[in-house]
């Protein structure tokens, strides 16, 4: 992917958005992941050069992010979160057009724009007004545009907001072929966890401006803690409330299976001792894969 920044600093007025943040990313689908306000929008900007950082240096694909911002929105595709259409456009005029602005003849822009089009889906509609589209439709739209002038490297900014389950599957699809299949390299912005396991393989985690975790999500997931789901019979408060004290995060379902994600460095087998000393049973006790949204739990603090 050859992202590579140092130090990066932004604030609006009195809030800071973005603080010391390195990355040094290469390849692949990358998910960039964090609650909003994380950071995550204001991060895509300065690396499209669309905001100079107040601190900090930085490259994308080989080109400076203050100063060579032109050449590196030609190499780049960007599917923004808000909506960019230009009333009375149907869609094929609408994604040439932004394939023009990148320098490619009309011709061959125009030719272009049927291709991409055709590939998101909207082949069918591709001469319909704009504002005749669904939500849907939109999200795909936007997909196309960002594709039309066959990018090296895509800026995906919350590509499912708006969309019903269905839509939001067949966009992400859409966005594994095109990292595995097209050759892309991806980075795809998302506060929904199931949207970066999907596509995926590794992850940025902001939290407060501030880079909170990176790596493979795998080896994320077996960071920290272990997860455990059990059922007990008894009261089983003094239970955890010793748990707690142990350091480790409780939920409870509403079927009362207890999940419990014990710290790497505390014995599995003090639950069982806490259980004793607290007068319960435990009936069901089972080692379980933890996910991304764990993780993402415990880093940011979310309970």
């Amino acid at each position: 992917m050859s992202i590579e920044i140092r130090n990066l600093h932004f604030s609006y007025g009195p809030i800071k958005a973005l603080e010391n943040v390195s990355l040094n990313l290469k390849g692949g689908a990358i998910g960039l992941l964090g609650p909003n306000g994380a950071g995550k929008s204001t991060l895509i900007k300065i690396l499209l050069g669309f905001l100079p950082p107040e601190r900090g240096e930085g490259k994308v694909l080989g080109f400076d992010i203050r100063s060579e911002q032109h050449r590196l929105r030609k190499a780049v595709g960007y599917m923004p979160e808000d909506d960019c259409f230009i009333p009375g456009m149907d869609a094929v005029t609408f994604t040439a057009f932004f394939g023009e602005l990148t320098g490619m003849p009309r011709q061959e822009a125009m030719k272009r724009a049927h291709e991409v089009l055709f590939y998101v889906g909207l082949g069918e509609a591709r001469y319909r007004l704009l504002e005749t589209y669904s939500l849907g439709m939109r999200q795909r739209l936007k997909l196309a545009q960002a594709l039309v002038h066959d990018p090296q490297l895509l800026f995906l900014d919350e590509p499912t907001s708006n969309l019903d389950p269905q839509g939001r599957v067949e966009i992400l699809e859409l966005i594994k072929d095109i990292a595995n299949g097209k050759g892309i390299q991806v980075l795809l912005s998302s506060h929904i966890l199931t949207d970066i396991e999907m596509v995926c393989e590794d992850v940025v985690i902001l939290h407060r401006g501030k880079v909170a975790a990176m790596g493979k999500i795998q080896e994320l997931r077996r960071l920290g803690f272990r997860l455990y789901e059990v059922r007990i019979k008894g009261d089983r408060e003094r239970w955890l409330e010793e748990l707690y004290l142990l350091g480790c995060r409780v939920e409870i379902t509403e079927d009362e299976v207890i999940r419990l994600y014990l710290p790497q460095e505390i014995d599995s087998q003090e639950i069982f001792r806490a259980a004793h000393r607290a007068g319960i049973q435990v009936r069901h006790f089972q080692r379980c894969q933890s996910s991304l949204e764990d993780f993402f739990a415990q880093v940011v603090g979310v309970d």
